[in-house]
């Protein structure tokens, strides 16, 4: 009798690893699709709510999901599924209507068929004033702020910044806001483009509920940057800051890590 020996499989050891790394990349692509994508604050338009250096996840799921769901926001399909309408105070992700390769974040303050104004500094929201309550005196980027406690119909309550008595958008029209969209604002409401201010002036304008990627939830990261960044649109991408360990020691605010949103 002869006995056959079993010849050793070859290793495939680099092909398993390129099947490992294209399973990590779509997990990570339904992740960031479906459930919950990473976002980096650049301006101060949310302060002191959200600050320059922050990394936040945003929720996908929150308003169910629409073809800006998706990377590259193809025009696969238009409309929302399994839309949910977003509560009035979310902070919200979403596309700039007049520039849809942009993402903005702002407070949803108008809901479909609301009146909403400006006058001396107060909102009003469906021509009742939004209580408002002086809280203390900040300072932001070299300007002192008066920093208050704004109260929501619903009951949302949040701090805006007034760095200007009398700005430019301290006084406003009344906006009717149209049926399928909302009314975004700043927190930091001198320092915010937002639904006050038109597309045809470099504004948001009104928001349609397509437009709308997510909720933002909870900050996972706070780096306190060494000086501002000129955009204002929402950075989709980290920076180096989150790899910087050895800059952790004095620029990370831990204060900020884990707070919910």
């Amino acid at each position: 009798m002869s006995a056959t020996t079993e010849k050793p499989a070859k290793s495939s050891s680099g092909g398993e690893t390129v099947k490992v790394i294209v399973q990590a990349l779509v997990l990570a692509l339904v992740v960031r699709t479906l459930l919950f994508q990473p976002f980096n604050i650049p301006s101060g338009s949310m302060e002191n709510t959200l600050l320059i250096g922050d990394y936040l996840f945003v929720s996908k799921y929150s308003y169910g999901y629409s073809r800006f769901s998706l990377p590259f926001s193809p025009p696969l399909f238009s409309g929302r599924i399994w839309g949910k309408e977003p509560t009035r105070g979310d902070i919200v992700v979403f596309k700039l209507p007049r520039d849809e390769s942009t993402d903005y974040i702002k407070r949803v303050i108008g809901l479909p068929g609301d009146r909403i104004q400006m006058k001396g500094g107060v909102l009003y929201i469906n021509d009742v004033a939004v209580p408002k309550e002086y809280v203390d005196t900040v300072d932001d980027d070299g300007v002192q702020a008066k920093r208050y406690k704004e109260t929501l119909p619903n009951g949302v309550t949040y701090h805006v910044l007034d760095r200007e008595e009398g700005g430019a958008e301290d006084d406003t029209k009344v906006f009717e806001v149209p049926a399928g969209n909302y009314f975004m604002m700043g927190d930091n409401r001198d320092n915010s483009t937002d639904s006050r201010v038109p597309p045809q002036a470099n504004g948001v304008g009104y928001v349609p509920f397509e437009n709308l990627e997510g909720k933002a939830t909870i900050i996972f990261f706070s780096f306190n940057e060494e000086q501002k960044h000129v955009p204002t649109q929402l950075e989709a991408v980290p920076t180096n800051h989150v790899w910087e360990i050895w800059k952790w020691p004095d620029k990370v605010r831990w204060d900020r890590i884990f707070k919910i949103l």
